[in-house]
């Protein structure tokens, strides 16, 4: 085995069986498929981790170290931190932070991640500290840095750390320039984590003063602002920070947490002057949380007010008329696009297929799939496949997809295991594809890789 094509291979689930189909096949009792692909000769990495980690949860951990050991033994740091987190959940810590420590003193980003909060649980934190005070603009070591400087209570120390790398006079961490049109914060996540560290020791005033002036960053479309109002009960705080029409994330969560509180109605009224301009997604969001309450009518009117042929606001009301029993006036709205831009790209037209299946026209869905300029193509086989499948033809959905096997073996394995024909799936999955070369610097290709 090798390191680098390990690492290839599990990032882009290529020649190998992806977590979720191994998770699937454990749960259809096919066990013994798992581990006959963990221990090959040419393992799956996958299907070694959740065999490892059953072997583990049985109390077996050397069994389960054995299994991963051949890949520890390449130095894949994936698999040596696996085997680490192993040992920990079974007592045997220092073995754990021994693996771990040659890949940190390397300069291993994900190693760092991994061994400073393993040191603070086995009382070295200071050690742990120290590891990671030279590394506080990463802003992902930075948040292992807080919760450690937390365990310690020396959470005003890193505090004053991370105000420093937000004042507005520093040079820039780049260029070293002190005026540079780009620069921020220095990790882009300092202000929230200094928000964090004053919440967390209990100064919740000064955490919100904090995220009040420099500006709270959203991440993964969340405002860390807005979360800490919610959490504080601070409601009044958050419809003020909401209403002023520059925070999309804390409209978002002053309608999720009334719509938790009960407050359905409530909830609608924070979206609705946000839905003609669809500010930060209010359409959408608005048209979800009417459909989650059985208000799919008014859903379907809150997306249909709006002439649009955005291609994930089409297929949310697709879905709405196909759940309300409308699927013929989805049809029609499709058709009244189409005459007014006098072409239906396929983005667009592939949303045609299951309304027509909802109406029970799957076989002229079939044949329009196919009589498509672009019904030859990799993704329009791969659509009606999914299409069969979905609408409980997983055998037709087979042989479409066998037409080209290995090329559309991540759509058609799944359906394998279904039919019950998982080890022929696992065998399409670990089929090695041919390499294909990188396009050289300027070359253009419609074909991926792109």
């Amino acid at each position: 085995m090798d390191a680098a094509a390990l690492d290839q291979r599990t990032r882009t689930h290529r020649d190998g069986v992806p977590p979720d189909l191994v998770e699937r096949l454990l749960d259809l009792g096919h066990a013994d498929l798992v581990r006959e692909q963990a221990l090959a000769e040419d393992g799956d990495w996958y299907c070694a981790r959740a065999w490892a980690r059953r072997l583990a949860g049985q109390g077996r951990t050397d069994e389960a170290l054995a299994v991963v050991a051949r890949y520890t033994a390449t130095g894949w740091f994936t698999a040596v931190a696996e085997a680490a987190r192993l040992l920990d959940a079974t007592g045997r810590g220092e073995e754990a932070i021994g693996m771990l420590r040659p890949f940190a003193a390397a300069g291993e980003r994900s190693a760092l991640a991994e061994l400073a909060p393993l040191l603070a649980r086995h009382g070295r934190a200071e050690e742990a500290y120290a590891l990671l005070v030279p590394h506080i603009a990463d802003w992902y070591l930075a948040e292992a840095l807080a919760d450690v400087a937390l365990v310690l209570g020396r959470g005003d120390e890193v505090a004053e750390r991370l105000a420093a790398r937000t004042a507005p006079d520093r040079p820039c961490g780049r260029c070293g320039g002190p005026e540079c049109a780009g620069r921020g914060p220095e990790p882009f996540n300092a202000v929230n984590l200094l928000a964090s560290v004053r919440e967390r020791q209990g100064r919740t005033g000064e955490a919100l003063a904090v995220l009040y002036e420099y500006g709270a960053t959203p991440v993964n479309n969340r405002d860390p602002l807005a979360e800490l109002l919610v959490k504080h009960g601070r409601i009044a705080e958050l419809r003020a920070y909401a209403a002023d029409g520059e925070h999309p994330q804390a409209v978002r969560r002053l309608a999720e947490h009334l719509e938790e509180q009960g407050d359905v109605a409530g909830a609608v009224e924070v979206y609705r002057p946000h839905a003609a301009q669809d500010f930060g997604h209010a359409r959408t969001l608005l048209a979800q949380l009417l459909a989650r309450h059985g208000r799919g009518g008014e859903a379907i009117e809150v997306m249909r007010a709006h002439d649009t042929c955005d291609d994930y606001a089409l297929h949310l009301l697709c879905g709405l008329f196909a759940a309300e029993g409308r699927a013929e006036e989805g049809l029609a709205h499709l058709d009244g696009l189409r005459s007014r831009r006098g072409e239906e790209e396929w983005e667009l037209f592939r949303l045609r297929g299951p309304l027509l299946a909802a109406c029970g026209r799957l076989d002229e869905a079939v044949e329009q799939v196919r009589a498509h300029p672009e019904g030859a193509t990799w993704y329009a086989v791969e659509e009606l496949g999914r299409l069969l499948a979905a609408s409980g033809r997983p055998e037709e959905a087979v042989a479409v997809l066998e037409t080209d096997r290995t090329l559309h073996r991540r759509d058609l394995a799944p359906l394998l295991v279904d039919l019950g024909r998982p080890e022929e799936a696992v065998a399409l999955l670990r089929t090695p594809l041919p390499e294909v070369p990188l396009p050289a610097p300027g070359d253009y290709s419609e074909c991926p890789p792109f």
